[in-house]
């Protein structure tokens, strides 16, 4: 049983989830920066950057649930295991993820990484979908955060990790395509996709589909994960990251779409996924399609992406702490039931506050 936690980074998610985990845990949320706002939960000023102060943080606490930047999270990680404390976290990206999944082969608690909403929900959504197939053919999921109103050719704004989205834009994503599981380019394998009657442009992105390539390998013909955004986004992104080469300069096209694309209050969030297959013996296809606003928690306003990420890990958090989800060891997403899920506290966020269509 979970009593005591630590969240460490309290940005746009960070901050609600700790407000939401605090409802029914003891939290601390720790940051170098003390929010602006009076939250119900304890905060700590502490540069997490340095070992000491993060073995200082855990020694009494059962679970850390981290909301910083992807770099940051092996070290945590790291001493979580080495203490026997539950971590969880967000990150996208796949080098992470593999360390993590590397050190819970021995560890004595859990490892839970990639518990948002992309790496995160869409892989729970997904399983929950092709669970019910004898067969798979096809798995496919789908995922945008945007702004509502789009302006420009990116149509674009950042709510949430400009080196995250970077981060996902530049390194490869795996696939499995004609039962092979494979790695390809980012950016690429462009879709037009219809949603809510509106038309979006997906690709490829590295990092969404977390360990399921693994899962499904030998098992799938097809398997693969895009990112949706406003038509005409990728082939911006295309020309800033790859023409002008701000590839091998991340630092300076993370400030350059910082200063060019302001936050926005008012987004949306797409999830899609479509399974093909067997049931029955029968060729069958089985969809989900759902957005997501902004909502207002406790006269507080949530945007989309925050409230959206924030639910699933603290929905995660909270069934590891009940004991509906293992004890120890390394957590895939795609092994967490998703009635389990959706009927949880947290994650039933995700059916009380979808868009009425």
């Amino acid at each position: 049983m979970i009593k005591n936690i630590a969240v460490l980074g309290l940005g746009k998610v960070g901050s609600l989830v700790a407000t939401l985990l605090s409802s029914k845990y003891k939290v601390v949320g720790i940051d170098q920066q003390k929010p602006k706002e009076d939250f119900p939960f304890e905060f700590l000023n502490t540069d997490v950057s340095k070992t000491e102060n993060i073995r200082d943080l855990l020694k009494d606490k059962e679970a850390v649930v981290s909301c910083l930047p992807f770099f940051l999270n092996i070290k945590i990680a790291e001493i979580a295991a080495e203490m026997g404390v539950h971590y969880f976290d967000l990150t996208e990206d796949v080098p992470t993820l593999n360390a993590i999944q590397k050190m819970a082969k021995n560890s004595k608690s859990v490892l839970a990484p990639q518990c948002g909403l992309a790496p995160g929900f869409i892989g729970i959504l997904g399983a929950g979908l092709y669970s019910q197939f004898s067969e798979i053919r096809s798995v496919k999921l789908r995922v945008g955060a945007l702004p509502l109103h789009p302006m420009g050719q990116l149509g674009y704004s950042f709510t949430w990790s400009a080196e995250g989205v970077i981060n996902e834009y530049i390194n490869d994503a795996e696939v499995i395509h004609n039962g092979e599981r494979k790695m390809v380019s980012s950016l690429d394998d462009v879709e037009k996709i219809n949603i809510n009657g509106r038309q979006y442009e997906a690709f490829s992105t590295s990092g969404g589909l977390g360990t399921m390539c693994k899962t499904l390998e030998g098992k799938v013909d097809t398997l693969n994960y895009k990112t949706m955004r406003y038509p005409g986004h990728r082939d911006g992104m295309k020309l800033l990251l790859y023409d002008l080469q701000l590839k091998n300069n991340r630092e300076m096209a993370k400030d350059i779409l910082n200063n060019a694309l302001p936050l926005v209050d008012e987004d949306i969030v797409l999830v899609y996924a479509a399974v093909e297959g067997k049931i029955n013996g029968q060729l069958r296809r089985k969809e989900f399609s759902e957005s997501y606003r902004r909502i207002t928690l406790d006269k507080k306003e949530w945007r989309a992406i925050s409230w959206t990420t924030a639910c699933s890990i603290s929905a995660v958090v909270d069934l590891v702490s009940n004991g509906k989800l293992k004890n120890k060891g390394f957590i895939k997403q795609e092994e967490i039931p998703f009635d389990l899920f959706i009927n949880s506290e947290f994650g039933s966020m995700y059916e009380t506050y979808k868009d009425p269509k």
